[in-house]
């Protein structure tokens, strides 16, 4: 009987596991041990979840270009501030386009969550632990009326165990530990002292170490450790704002220059097809060879070539705007700058420059804080190279009741029977070799990351004297291309009436064209470069934010914390956002590159012939050059233009 009850349980128990099996893998085939993993299993792309996709029109490209758009004026203030709106994710100039910098505005409540994690070690910990159990083991006895024969028999005991207590880590490494055990036995059969019997304790011990694992300055490391790590994430994510708004000031700059060169290789088209059109009539009227006409055809083509990179060029500058604001790369609008480009040469203070470079880059101040982790790591290394001893202590008051044979009660008094031990544990591996080896380890570390503090410095203070020969040598530059431009102004007009004379042939017009071009692309290019490299001074220095008026703000949540959803508490980081009205640039009213004096060297010469300009938005012809419109687009803008001051405060001195 007893064999057929041992099977029946066992194979309810074996169809209760194979249950449970089927249960937790349901992809799995139906078998007692799942089969290995022999090969790699691929799901298709369609089986992926679906990122939403937007709805956007076909980006302009030259040969699709709607220059009816309404014009959208937008100052740099307007464009940081817009950008600043749309950055979950943090992008960064990258050429012609943006790319993500792999930081986002959660990356430091991420890491601020390693704070709770280490003081965890501090929490008390409840337990509370039950347990039933039954022994009944068969033993051989003599049969004591029978005598030469042997009985099977055994006791049977049923028990009932409780186990509960509170433990605590404190500051200074040791233990603290207050826990009540309680044992409930039944004995049968058989007539014994106590049945029941209720053995229970109630007891206090305290564990401390005392050289290795104690004091409050090496338990509270790793919680420092974890503080310092969410720093250097905040400034790593502070490194990344700091580059894109960068890259914001370095796109917005390149549009203006962009829109510069095309209207300059617009008056080159522009100039070019008036010579040649007037070659042309030379020609018909046998006054020129055909040599001289396929020579200015030649030219003409080439400057139209020009042209369609030039107009790319503003297409790939604005989408590049477009990426790093985080917006769609088309909009039925055309983005114009109007903020104005600063002409002013602006002092350095270099020693102030130095010394923000070192107070303020975080590079410098995640260098800053990897030496000092590395000094909380050293004190943790020389504490682990000690021997280990431990003072131990316990209490105990034992307890025990139950029932006599008589059926009556019976329990000992509160505090009859006691225990108590004191005592010290000492270990120590012989040489503490590989103890006294991470040490060692760790005091290299630190002459490292000291060493990587100064070479950091040094590249600092290299890329600051970069900044300075680019500042100066950017403005000298822009002062001297001014100069170009004038002169090249000069050549073009005595050149073209010379040749309108017949004089001189149509190739010393043609540099005379190409010069007053590229004086007016320099001067722009050039100031561009300046005002970028004031921006990157800023960057360089770490006070790029500061100086724009931008800071960070923490957004807080409900977290699953104690209480924190039922009393709605929102005292947990959520995200690290950049915000900040930037009013540094205002709006002028008008496109920035108008503060180049863009206008048409040769139309008083050209009088009566060119007083219909072809129009830049007629449809491009396969045979025929489309002609663009010399003058610039009026604002759309009904305001009244502010021009902004054309001054930078001078941050450094002021500091």
């Amino acid at each position: 009987m007893s064999i057929s009850i041992g099977t029946t349980g066992s194979t309810i128990l074996l169809i209760a596991f194979l249950s449970i099996q089927v249960a937790a893998q349901p992809a799995e085939p139906w078998r007692f041990l799942l089969p290995e993993a022999k090969c790699t299993e691929i799901r298709s792309p369609a089986e992926l979840c679906r990122a939403s996709i937007p709805s956007l029109p076909r980006p302009a490209t030259v040969t699709n270009a709607d220059n009816d758009l309404p014009i959208c004026h937008i100052s740099l203030s307007e464009a940081i501030n817009a950008s600043l709106a749309n950055l979950d994710v943090v992008r960064v100039l990258a050429g012609v386009t943006a790319v993500s910098s792999g930081r986002s505005v959660y990356d430091v409540a991420i890491a601020h969550t390693g704070i709770d994690g280490q003081r965890a070690v501090f929490d008390p910990t409840f337990r509370s632990n039950q347990r039933w159990n039954r022994s009944e083991n068969p033993t051989a006895i003599f049969d004591p009326l029978i005598p030469g024969q042997s009985l099977v028999s055994g006791n049977r005991v049923d028990g009932f165990g409780f186990d509960t207590g509170l433990s605590k880590r404190t500051v200074t490494g040791g233990v603290i530990d207050f826990g009540v055990n309680s044992n409930d036995n039944r004995f049968r059969p058989g007539t014994f002292p106590l049945n029941p019997q209720t053995g229970s304790s109630v007891e206090l011990s305290y564990t401390q170490p005392l050289l290795q694992g104690g004091g409050v300055t090496v338990n509270r490391i790793p919680i420092v450790l974890a503080r310092i790590d969410t720093e250097r994430s905040y400034f790593q994510y502070k490194e990344s704002i700091q580059s894109h708004v960068l890259g914001i000031i370095e796109a917005y700059w390149s549009l203006v220059f962009a829109r510069t060169d095309l209207w300059a290789r617009q008056q080159q088209v522009t100039q070019l097809e008036f010579a040649f059109k007037r070659t042309e009539a030379q020609f018909d009227a046998k006054i020129a060879d055909v040599g001289e006409l396929a020579q200015t055809r030649v030219a003409y083509e080439n400057f139209r070539a020009n042209l369609v990179a030039a107009q790319a060029n503003v297409l790939q500058r604005e989408a590049a705007l477009r990426n790093i604001m985080g917006l769609p790369p088309y909009e039925p609008t055309k983005m114009v700058p109007v903020s104005s480009l600063i002409d002013d040469k602006l002092e350095i203070d270099w020693e102030s420059a130095v010394s923000l470079a070192e107070t303020h880059r975080p590079d410098i101040i995640e260098l800053k804080l990897v030496l000092e982790a590395d000094q909380q790591r050293l004190i943790l290394s020389q504490n682990q190279a000690m021997p280990r001893l431990d003072g131990v202590a316990l209490y105990r008051w034992n307890g025990l009741d139950g029932e006599m044979p008589n059926g009556l009660p019976i329990s000992s008094a509160p505090g009859q029977f006691t225990d108590w031990n004191m005592g010290v544990n000492f270990s120590v591996p012989l040489g503490l070799r590989r103890d006294r080896a991470l040490l060692r380890q760790q005091e290299l570390i630190i002459g490292r990351d000291q060493i990587n503090l100064q070479q950091g410095l040094h590249q600092a203070v290299h890329i600051l004297a970069l900044n300075l020969r680019n500042l100066e040598q950017y403005f000298e530059q822009y002062r001297r291309f001014q100069d170009v431009r004038a002169a090249a102004k000069t050549n073009l007009d005595a050149q073209m009436a010379k040749y309108n004379e017949g004089l001189i042939q149509f190739i010393v017009v043609l540099q005379a064209i190409v010069d007053w071009g590229n004086s007016v692309s320099s001067e722009a290019l050039s100031l561009v470069q300046y005002n970028t490299e004031l921006a990157r001074l800023e960057f360089e220095t770490g006070t790029i934010l500061e100086t724009h008026g931008i800071a960070f703000y923490e957004e807080r949540y409900g977290s699953i914390g104690p209480l924190g959803r039922l009393a709605e508490l929102h005292c947990y980081p959520h995200r690290i956002i950049p915000s900040g009205a930037v009013t540094r640039y205002d709006a002028t009213g008008k496109p920035s590159e108008e503060s180049f004096d863009l206008q048409d060297p040769l139309r008083a010469k050209r009088g009566a012939e060119d007083q219909s300009a072809p129009n830049e938005n007629t449809p491009n012809d396969s045979s025929e050059i489309q002609v663009p419109n010399t003058s610039l687009p009026e604002p759309v803008s009904t305001s009244v233009p502010v021009r902004a001051a054309r001054s930078l405060i001078n941050f450094f001195r002021a500091r």
